[in-house]
């Protein structure tokens, strides 16, 4: 056995998007840390294809935005249609920019996207990265030291790694979660369904967007992912699995009501499989100094694309906290605020995920009433259409780094927008990888230099402009940005805006890269 000589703050464990964006987040904020996956390279299967635009301004603050933006096509939104794909209600998406500054639906081929998120992972040398590395103990002999057993699968030499702080990353069947014994609680949700991947030159005519079968006998999804890429997902039926659908000529009678004319022998199968879609949270998403992100934490049912963006934002929501608490900037018990903010919004969209999936698949008198009556008037109930075509983060109410007072409670708790400026960037730009004070009213000398003490960034929200108007809209003469672009505060009195920043004085990140594109 190795026992590594050198410790480090943090220990990723999975090198998918949600723990390559934890460290790479750690590394802007200058904190090192230690990735170790089992395989070596990205998994080649496409899983993933959506991001909605609040995720897609992530990927910009990692570093990737233009080259995520070349590989990424928008769609026009959702429709759910009978089993004879007629319309039963239309959601439509902006497949322009939303208040986030990108398309409020994003599609794409996940190993392209994680290639890029790998390759520009290199570029911090604050990170290392381990594959072939398989982690078999997690231990915490005393409190605020974690001990990391892994086994090399290439040569079997065993590693034990001293850290601060373990972030499991590592997918729904986590090892991370079993090591510190916590259970992942069941919404009772599991059907078998078939995904299949194509490739073809020839172009669908159909709608530029998802489509949700709902069909108690067949239920299915289909999306165009890319210029030439599709996707199809079904059901499967009691007794079939992805061995019966090895070809494009078995897969013929699912897909032909949208090939529009189209023959099969022009498509080219990337991926047949058969997947368990499954629904649950964690008991649990801390255990001391070890916490669970993504599919570890929770696990979303596809039907509304919201499974890999939740684990991106819990990697965004966390690690600018470990990195307040490492450099001591903030007090260790900013880290309890983690699962209380993020829980409730993945607690929601598995919620809705499965309304989503049991408008489409559930049978008897109660499910026909559903989609005969409910579905095609859901655009009509209030908040509905909101509910399915936006995925934003709900305002944070229970944490102690949301401050909610009378005149700035329509602000706080929510992410603030990102306007083109006058200076030829968007807001994200400016507003850095710290904290940050928005203002329509021009801070004193005084107050600057206190902010400056802090490391806060300064924006001023000129009279008329996109800024100026959602900080009036607001109630709000100036706020405090989080990080994480969430508002900690908001109000009227300057003063006391200035007095409340936090502060967040980080040492110097290993890169240039910018944190909005």
């Amino acid at each position: 056995m190795n026992t590594s000589p050198d410790s480090v703050p943090v220990v990723i464990v999975g090198a998918g998007p949600t723990g390559v964006t934890a460290a790479t987040r750690l590394a802007q904020y200058g904190i090192p840390s230690l990735v170790l996956d089992r395989w070596e390279t990205v998994y080649p299967q496409p899983r993933a294809v959506h991001l909605d635009d609040e995720i897609r301004r992530i990927i910009g603050w990692l570093g990737v935005g233009e080259e995520f933006t070349a590989i990424t096509r928008s769609a026009l939104g959702l429709r759910l249609v009978d089993k004879d794909l007629r319309t039963l209600a239309q959601f439509d998406r902006d497949p322009a920019h939303s208040i986030h500054g990108y398309p409020q639906a994003n599609m794409f081929d996940q190993p392209e996207l994680e290639g890029l998120l790998r390759s520009n992972l290199k570029r911090h040398s604050l990170v290392r990265f381990r594959g072939n590395a398989e982690v078999t103990q997690i231990r915490q002999p005393e409190a605020g030291r974690v001990q990391v057993t892994f086994t090399d699968r290439i040569s079997g030499e065993q590693h034990v790694v001293e850290t601060g702080f373990v972030l499991g990353c590592d997918g729904a069947n986590s090892v991370v979660r079993g090591a510190i014994g916590v259970a992942m609680g069941s919404m009772r949700f599991s059907q078998r369904w078939l995904v299949v991947d194509v490739v073809t030159d020839a172009t669908l005519e159909v709608w530029d967007g998802v489509y949700q079968v709902c069909n108690p006998d067949r239920a299915a999804t289909y999306m165009r992912v890319g210029v030439n890429r599709y996707r199809w997902e079904f059901r499967l039926r009691e007794g079939e699995s992805a061995d019966d659908f090895t070809t494009a000529q078995d897969l013929e009678p699912l897909i032909s009501p949208w090939l529009q004319g189209v023959s099969v022998d022009g498509l080219s199968l990337v991926r047949v499989a058969e997947y368990t879609f499954g629904a649950g949270v964690a008991n649990s998403w801390r255990r001391g100094n070890v916490f669970l992100l993504g599919d570890a934490a929770h696990l979303t049912p596809p039907f509304i694309g919201q499974g890999m963006g939740a684990g991106i934002r819990d990697a965004t929501n966390l690690t600018w906290k470990l990195a307040g608490v490492l450099t001591k900037n903030l007090p260790a018990g900013v880290l309890d605020s983690y699962e209380q903010e993020r829980k409730p919004h993945a607690e929601a969209m598995i919620r809705l995920a499965l309304i989503m999936g049991w408008s489409m698949t559930a049978g008897g008198r109660a499910g026909d009433a559903v989609r005969d009556a409910v579905v095609p008037r859901l655009h009509l109930i209030p908040g509905a259409r909101g509910l399915v075509t936006n995925s934003r983060t709900p305002a944070l109410h229970k944490s102690a780094l949301v401050r909610r007072t009378f005149d700035g409670r329509r602000l706080a708790g929510k992410l603030c927008p990102n306007p083109a400026l006058p200076e030829g960037v968007r807001l994200d730009t400016l507003l850095g990888t710290g904290f940050a004070l928005i203002t329509a009213e021009p801070p004193t000398c005084t107050q600057r230099e206190l902010l400056r003490q802090r490391g806060a960034a300064i924006v001023h929200a000129p009279p008329e402009s996109q800024l100026a108007q959602w900080l009036q809209r607001g109630g709000a003469t100036a706020v405090i940005v989080r990080p994480d672009r969430t508002v900690m505060l908001a109000g009227r009195r300057l003063s006391a805006l200035c007095a409340a920043m936090p502060r967040f004085v980080l040492p110097r990140n290993d890169s240039d890269s910018s944190t909005g594109d």
